[in-house]
């Protein structure tokens, strides 16, 4: 497996000896001092190209970074129409387990490149870029929620557990599975992010998808959390669903008497019950209010 330093200056001397490539970024978790290192780490790269045309019109030269186990390119991508002048994204799985998400971007349109608070400059031929400032989490670290955000999040989440609730009932296990892992984890990652921003006066950076909770939940918080993975027995998925309920339920009002919002008790109260009462249904249940299916609740 190549190294740290052979692969950076396999990035860095195709840049220099290639004229299209005028500058260099580093992007991502190797731009992150405080980021713990490991194997799996990305190489996160942009180069700030004459062209991005030219260099693509030859896929043969993304050959030069290493035998590909896989890659996938904007060409592959689903649902994106690239068109001529936009930038381009090659990320590559080398056989060696290395990784570089390479993206090229036009030079003339640098004014439109979004800013990123992880950045290194690498390279910078023609002075194009200008001096950077330090890396930071800046751009990575929850903000406090509007009202409006927070409100919307809450809202998010007890609505899209009734529909847990609702395939969990009806056995169709897909459906809540995609409800529960989807929108509801979304959400009640999005308030546990928002639970640590408070505590750690917004510094902290939770990753993508939450992959750094465990870092900054408390040891109590953690393993409710992981108990909310259930497999695919509809016991232990309500059981799961429930717990997420108490999470949610626990970091939304912290966060909201941190933030001076209002937690919506009377929708976590209706829904909670409605999770409960739909979990005790018979499953040839003809009417909601009736619990067994024969008339008795």
């Amino acid at each position: 497996m190549r190294n740290e330093a052979q692969m950076m200056e396999l990035i860095l001397s195709t840049a220099r000896e290639d004229e299209r490539i005028r500058a260099v970024i580093l992007n991502g978790s190797r731009a992150n001092p405080e980021a713990r290192r490991d194997l799996f780490q990305d190489y996160d790269i942009v180069y700030i190209v004459a062209s991005v045309e030219a260099i693509i019109s030859d896929r043969a030269w993304f050959d030069r970074f290493g035998e590909r186990m896989i890659a996938q390119s904007s060409d592959e991508q689903l649902d994106s129409e690239r068109r001529p002048g936009d930038g381009y994204i090659c990320m590559m799985q080398f056989m060696d387990g290395n990784r570089l998400d390479l993206r090229l971007f036009q030079a003339d349109r640098l004014a439109e490149l979004a800013s990123d608070s992880l950045s290194v400059l690498l390279l910078d031929k023609d002075g194009l870029i200008g001096e950077m400032e330090p890396p930071s989490l800046r751009d990575y670290a929850a903000k406090r929620p509007t009202s409006r955000e927070f409100a919307a999040c809450a809202n998010e989440f007890w609505w899209v557990s009734t529909y847990v609730a609702k395939g969990l009932w009806r056995d169709e296990l897909t459906y809540a599975k995609s409800m529960m892992d989807g929108p509801v984890r979304e959400m009640l990652i999005r308030m546990l992010a928002w639970q640590i921003g408070e505590r750690s006066g917004y510094t902290a950076d939770t990753g993508k998808l939450g992959k750094y909770l465990k870092s900054y939940m408390a040891p109590a918080e953690w393993k409710l959390f992981v108990r909310t993975y259930p497999d695919a027995d509809p016991e232990r998925m309500w059981d799961a669903l429930l717990r997420m309920g108490e999470l949610f339920r626990h970091a939304g009002r912290e966060v909201a008497a941190a933030c001076g919002h209002a937690y919506p008790e009377e929708d976590d109260r209706r829904v909670t019950a409605h999770l409960a009462h739909v979990r005790r249904l018979a499953p040839d249940a003809s009417d909601y209010m009736n619990r067994d299916g024969h008339g008795r609740i």
